[in-house]
C-alpha cells in the first residue's frame, strides 16, 4: 500500500500553519505502517482500514493530537489516551504539543496504531449507550407528554440526535436553565434537526 496519498490531505497540510511539523510528521508514522488508506474526512486526514475509520490527525488552539475512532477498546497500557468530553463515547485522543513529543513516542505511537487495526480486523465494536440510558429531564418529559407534535418530532429523530438533546438538557444543573434550553431548540426538534444541525 506504498503511497497510498491523499491529495487533498497534500493541499490540508500546505494551507495548515499551526502544528504543519508535528502533523506532517504523524501522518509519515502511519503511513509508515503501510496498512491504512489515506482519506481526508471531516476537513481533517483521516486513516481507514477496509473503509473503516481508524485514526484521524486533527490540530487544535492548544495541542494537535490523533484520535482513534475505537480508543475505548484500546488496552493503552501506558495510559497516553484522553476523552475528549464526557459524552465521547468511543474515540479517545494520543495529544502532542510539540514534534520532540511525537518523536520519542514514535514506537507507542505505532503500537496504538497497530493496536487499532488489530480491532478492526477482528470486527470488534464499541458497546455504546442507547438512547434509554439517558434520563429524560422532567422538565423535558412534561413537554413531550403535553405536546403530541413534541412527542412525535422527538421520536422521528435518530438514537444520536436524540441523546444529543437529552445529554445537553441534563447537563444544567438548575431547572430554569433546562427550561431555557428546551425552548432554544423547541422548533429544532420540531423540524428534525439535531442541536448542531
Amino acid at each position: 500500500m506504498k503511497n497510498n496519498t491523499d491529495p487533498r490531505v497534500d493541499q490540508f497540510l500546505a494551507k495548515t500553519n499551526r502544528w504543519k511539523e508535528e502533523m506532517t510528521l504523524l501522518r509519515k508514522i502511519i503511513l509508515d505502517i503501510n496498512l491504512l488508506r489515506e482519506d481526508y474526512k471531516w476537513m481533517h486526514p483521516c486513516y481507514t482500514f477496509q473503509s473503516a475509520n481508524v485514526v484521524l490527525i486533527h490540530g487544535f488552539k492548544e495541542y494537535c493530537a490523533l484520535l482513534f475512532h475505537k480508543g475505548a477498546l484500546l488496552k493503552d497500557a501506558k495510559g497516553l489516551l484522553i476523552q475528549q468530553t464526557e459524552n465521547v463515547q468511543s474515540a479517545r485522543q494520543l495529544r502532542f504539543t510539540d514534534i520532540s513529543q511525537i518523536r520519542e513516542q514514535e514506537a507507542d505511537i505505532k503500537a496504538y496504531i497497530k493496536e487499532a487495526i488489530a480491532l478492526e480486523k477482528a470486527g470488534v465494536k464499541v458497546a455504546m449507550k442507547e438512547t434509554a440510558d439517558y434520563a429524560v429531564p422532567a422538565e423535558f418529559q412534561q413537554r413531550l407528554d403535553t405536546n403530541g407534535a413534541l412527542q412525535k418530532a422527538f421520536n422521528a429523530l435518530t438514537p444520536g440526535r436524540q441523546r444529543g438533546y437529552l445529554f445537553y438538557f441534563s447537563q444544567a444543573k438548575q431547572s430554569k436553565t433546562r427550561e431555557s434550553r428546551i425552548d432554544k431548540y423547541l422548533q429544532k426538534i420540531l423540524n428534525g434537526e439535531g442541536l448542531d444541525d
